[in-house]
């Protein structure tokens, strides 16, 4: 490890909390001095971290943590956190198999007060906290970290509107990565806030509030006075301050010198309070401060120069490249398709369409609910909308598709990208469960592609369809299908037999039709005889197909990249069993549990289901 003169001797906030402010100061260098380096081979979330780092700093030295409770949202920027937390020498294993998460997680530290994969659930989980502190008459701070981005989901406005009627004993911090302070009320709105913020200030405020509550009329005068005045001179404040929360700031989220003082001073301030802090996302390294977007994940980089190690040029496209250019066809194509997504336009390459097609790409923010809702009064209202979101966060918006586009027939395309395991995100993120609950949805077709070819086609035919029509597809490159040629339309519920075979069968979706294929010639060099089958349809099943298997074997294997309750082999189980098959059926995909964090390779080997897992199943089930 590295020499760091102040990092190195930092184990846990007690030794943070010894040091002078200059001191700190050096500490933020370090820190993301380390960041870097460690990031630069190990790859994680890197822009909101550095942007983090003095309000971590900050946090640690004035609450006492873990006694005080600080919840991050989302886990991206908490990585200074986590180093300052007793997890410096395990960072190297950050995201790896067997090693530390990278979001916070309960289970991993006790200075992780709440999970923190997804967005906008900090407030929530904080008020909840603080009223079971106050019914158990527990005294300790609360204190929600929530990115601006996060504010854009609707349970963050859920949180506030409960929290501010509640008189909870907490604070959330705003950190403000988007917007500058305004330079034309810097001064005043410095000085106001030194008042404000004043543990002298505030004593006197509650008695002489507390004394002119025999006169309401005159305390509710002077309090819309107050509010009036506030709100013109500090526009931000109007929102929260409606929501009965007391609005600090906005304030340097990089002067550790003030943000200590007023961390140190609102912390003895009762009731709920907001403090905003404006941060720069990259804070401290010159390229990601340039281009956030591409510095959040970047991957493996030189951290002398910056420079983004790419991959080499021949290798496979991504199914986010299929989809992104394959949607700009079809907009062109079909003057209907518009694109929606809720904050993902890289990650899920819909920012293709709306680079050429802004007029009708749309992201709502984090906001699947609404992202789902919104899709299909687009449909309502004549258009085909493709809904692309992550697998894992259309969990969110679950209720809305069945409500707002399942029972009423709308036709919305739900484009889930990253289904299945999705590797060193771990279990926040992996798409395990949407077989199982978009299967369960009447009038819901489901289709899922074995390659890029298939997801293109896929894509063309849902177009034409009638009705909800979701496809899922993995993270990640494909395996070198041509993908850019003519369109062809799919027969909705039609599978497709890749290998015939007379021993046993291997029933398969999606991806994973690729190792049963894998599996089935090896099997074929120890002279067993396995039939391939790839449905491409969970629902409706080709049942042609699998009457033919029915009839045909006594064995057969099932195998996707989802979890196996209520997933395609169930699916082809209830199939067997209710047509009175004698067969037996052996599921393999996602268990029954939460799959940690590791290479989607070194999971899938885990949970059984990768060319040797299947391999091992065959063996077994014949022996």
């Amino acid at each position: 490890m590295a020499e760091y003169k102040i990092l190195n001797h930092i184990e846990n906030p007690e030794d943070l909390r010894r040091l002078s402010v200059p001191e700190l100061e050096t500490l933020a260098s370090e820190l993301r001095d380390f960041m870097v380096s460690e990031l630069s081979v190990n790859p994680g979330h890197l822009g909101s971290s550095l942007g983090a780092v003095e309000l971590a700093i900050a946090l640690h030295y004035v609450y006492d943590t873990p006694q005080d409770k600080v919840i991050w949202d989302v886990g991206h920027q908490a990585y200074a956190h986590k180093i300052l937390t007793g997890r410096r020498e395990l960072f190297h294993t950050n995201r790896k198999l067997g090693g530390i998460s990278g979001f916070p997680r309960m289970s991993e530290s006790p200075y992780d007060a709440f999970g923190g994969g997804h967005a906008s659930v900090s407030i929530s989980a904080a008020l909840g906290i603080a009223q079971a502190n106050k019914l158990q008459g527990i005294k300790r701070n609360v204190i929600a970290v929530i990115g601006d981005g996060a504010l854009t989901g609707g349970l963050a406005y859920e949180g506030l509107n409960n929290a501010g009627i509640s008189n909870a004993d907490m604070l959330v911090i705003l950190n403000d990565n988007n917007m500058a302070i305004s330079p034309n009320v810097g001064a005043l709105q410095a000085y106001l806030l030194g008042i404000t913020t004043s543990q002298h200030y505030n004593r006197l405020k509650s008695k002489v509030w507390d004394a002119m509550s025999i006169v309401p009329r005159l305390r509710r005068g002077i309090q819309n006075m107050g509010n009036a005045m506030k709100q013109s001179i500090l526009k931000q404040s109007n929102l929260f301050e409606s929501l009965n929360f007391r609005y600090f700031g906005p304030v340097d989220g990089h002067d550790l010198k003030t943000l200590t003082r007023v961390l140190s001073d609102i912390r003895h301030i009762p009731g709920p309070k907001l403090l905003h802090v404006v941060t720069k996302k990259g804070k401290g390294y010159a390229p990601a401060e340039t281009t956030p977007a591409v510095w959040h994940a970047p991957g493996k980089f030189n951290p002398a120069t910056g420079e983004l190690l790419s991959k080499p040029d021949n290798e496979p496209a991504r199914y986010q490249e299929v989809f992104g250019h394959t949607l700009l066809r079809l907009a062109r194509l079909d003057n209907r398709v518009v694109g929606i997504t809720p904050a993902m336009l890289t990650g899920s390459s819909l920012d293709i369409l709306q680079a050429a097609m802004p007029e009708r790409c749309f992201d709502v923010g984090i906001a699947e609910g609404h992202a789902v809702t919104f899709s299909a009064g687009l449909a309502a209202g004549g258009l085909v909308p493709f809904c692309n979101i992550y697998s894992s966060f259309m969990q969110r918006a679950y209720d809305n598709v069945i409500h707002d586009v399942a029972i009423q027939k709308l036709h919305v395309v739900f484009c889930l990208d990253r289904a299945g395991l999705v590797g060193e995100d771990g279990a926040t993120h992996h798409g395990a469960f949407d077989f199982a609950y978009m299967r369960a949805i009447p009038g819901m077709t489901i289709a899922a592609p074995a390659n890029e070819d298939e997801l293109k086609d896929m894509m063309y035919t849902a177009l034409f369809s009638d009705g909800p029509f979701t496809i899922r597809y993995p993270r990640g490159r494909g395996i070198g299908a041509i993908w850019d040629g003519e369109f062809h339309r799919m027969e909705i519920g039609r599978g497709v037999t890749l290998r015939e075979g007379r021993d046993i069968a291997l029933v398969s979706i999606g991806v994973e039709a690729n190792d049963a294929i894998q599996a089935a010639a090896k099997a074929a060099e120890e002279g067993i005889s396995a039939e391939v089958v790839n449905l491409r349809f969970a629902k409706p099943l080709d049942e042609e197909l699998l009457h033919g298997i029915g009839r045909r074997f006594h064995k057969i294997i099932t195998i996707e990249d989802g979890t196996i309750e209520g997933g395609i082999g169930s699916a082809v189980a209830e199939f067997m069993t209710a047509n009175s098959y004698d067969m037996e059926v052996i599921r393999l995909g996602i268990p029954d549990r939460f799959i940690n964090h590791g290479t989607v390779a070194e999971l899938k080997r885990l949970c059984g289901y990768d060319t040797e897992g299947i391999l091992s199943a065959i063996r077994t089930a014949l022996e």
